[in-house]
C-alpha cells in the first residue's frame, strides 16, 4: 500500500493532478509520523486505519462545506474523498461480524457471572481481533455489536 501511494503521487506530480498529489501528500505526511513514533516502519494494516481516517476527514469537512452553502469546496472534498476510499480494501458486512462475535459471545456468556459485562466485552474483542485483520472491520460497528450480544448479563 505504501508502494502504490509512492506510485501514484509520482504519477499525479507527472500529471501535474495537484488534487492528487496534494491528497496523497497529506497521507503520506500522516504514513511518516506515525513511522516516527514507532522503531519501524508501520505495516500496511496500519496504514489502513490513517486512509480511513482521513477520508472520514474528507466526509465531515464535506458535511460542513454543504451547509455552509460552498458547493465549491464541498466538491473538492468529495474527489479527495473518492481519492482515498479507492485506496481502502472493503469492510467486512455486519452478517460476517456476527457470524465470529456469536461463538465467541455464546461461549464466554456461559461462564459469566452478574455486572462483569465490561471484562466480557475485553475477552470478546481480544478473541475476535486475534481471529479477523482489526484494519478490514469498523472498529465502532464491533463494538455495538459485541454489546448488543452480552446485553443481559
Amino acid at each position: 500500500l505504501r508502494a502504490q501511494l509512492l506510485a501514484d503521487l509520482k504519477a499525479a506530480m507527472k500529471n501535474k493532478n495537484t488534487m492528487a498529489s496534494t491528497t496523497i501528500r497529506a497521507v503520506l505526511a500522516d504514513v511518516y509520523a506515525a513511522d516516527k513514533s514507532q522503531t519501524e516502519k508501520i505495516p500496511d494494516s496500519g496504514i489502513v486505519p490513517l486512509l480511513r481516517k482521513a477520508s472520514q476527514r474528507r466526509v465531515s469537512a464535506l458535511i460542513q462545506f454543504e451547509k455552509g452553502g460552498r458547493e465549491d469546496l464541498a466538491a473538492k472534498e468529495k474527489e479527495e474523498h473518492a481519492l482515498l476510499t479507492s485506496y481502502l480494501p472493503s469492510l467486512l458486512p455486519g452478517a460476517e461480524i456476527d457470524r465470529v462475535l456469536k461463538p465467541i459471545a455464546d461461549g464466554l456468556k456461559a461462564t459469566a457471572k452478574p455486572g462483569e459485562t465490561k471484562r466480557l466485552i475485553g475477552l470478546v474483542f481480544k478473541s475476535f481481533y486475534s481471529q479477523v485483520d482489526r484494519s478490514s472491520v469498523d472498529p465502532d460497528l464491533v463494538k455495538r455489536r459485541a454489546e448488543a450480544l452480552l446485553a443481559g448479563i
